[in-house]
């Protein structure tokens, strides 16, 4: 991937209160430009949105029709048993082109007021231990195909994050808010990198960031249907390990 483009802006010194110079502002117009050249977000074809609409609308409903039906009362039923709260954990997430959405999932913590500025950490003691197996399973992130049905998501695309994170870490993390210009995602091309979970160091943000607008620059109908099977078999490949250590 590229490296970020960086330009230096003139500056005009303090003792100096008329305009900026033209050439000033050329060279600013000129960085602008080179930036928007460089990381210009590709725009695929009507085709391929009308296409992965109905993949998202095909998929989501044989999911929510075959699995959601047996699944939820049982899932539901062991959240209740085992912690006071709600089924679902309703959170605000910023979707495409930073419009703000509700994105479902089942909770996993006990209900507490810091669920919308902290991440869950290993060892969170905020997770119940119906949420621990609901998070290694992610069976915790089963009811956002309800938001795919709606539209606020599709199953490829960059993960969507919370609006506290959004507002903190697009200050320092440069072309974070690129991650917009596509609606979010269930799975994306960060996470078959190895980029999912918990955020640990500024790095591996960075990288997550870098490959979002890799999955925008490259984006297809045969790349989602790569990332959708990569994803459906390093599940798979998780459960099949655990139970050989069990």
């Amino acid at each position: 991937m590229e490296h970020p483009f960086i330009g230096k802006i003139p500056l005009v010194e303090p003792s100096r209160k008329q305009a900026a110079p033209q050439s000033d502002v050329a060279d600013i117009r000129e960085m602008f430009r080179e930036i928007n050249h460089r990381y210009m977000v590709y725009q695929p074809s009507a085709y391929y949105a009308a296409f992965k609409r109905g993949l998202d609308i095909l998929v989501s409903m044989t999911f929510i029709l075959l699995v959601m039906s047996w699944v939820y009362p049982i899932v539901a039923l062991l959240i209740k048993l085992t912690s006071r709260g709600p089924v679902f954990f309703i959170q605000k997430r910023t979707g495409y082109k930073g419009v703000e959405f509700d994105c479902f999932k089942f909770r996993t913590m006990y209900v507490n007021a810091d669920a919308d500025t902290k991440q869950a950490t290993t060892g969170d003691k905020r997770i119940t231990p119906v949420g621990k197996f609901l998070r290694k399973t992610h069976l915790d992130e089963v009811p956002q195909f309800f938001n795919v049905l709606l539209g606020d998501m599709s199953i490829v695309g960059p993960r969507p994050h919370m609006l506290y994170h959004t507002t903190y870490y697009s200050q320092f993390i440069p072309y974070y808010n690129l991650r917009h210009e596509a609606v979010p995602g269930m799975t994306g091309m960060a996470q078959i990198k190895g980029f999912i979970g918990e955020i640990n160091v500024e790095r591996e943000l960075r990288k997550r960031v870098q490959w979002d607008i890799y999955y925008l620059k490259n984006r297809s109908i045969w790349l989602d249907i790569v990332i959708i099977f990569t994803t459906f078999a390093q599940v798979i490949g998780k459960a099949v390990e655990k139970k050989k250590k069990a």
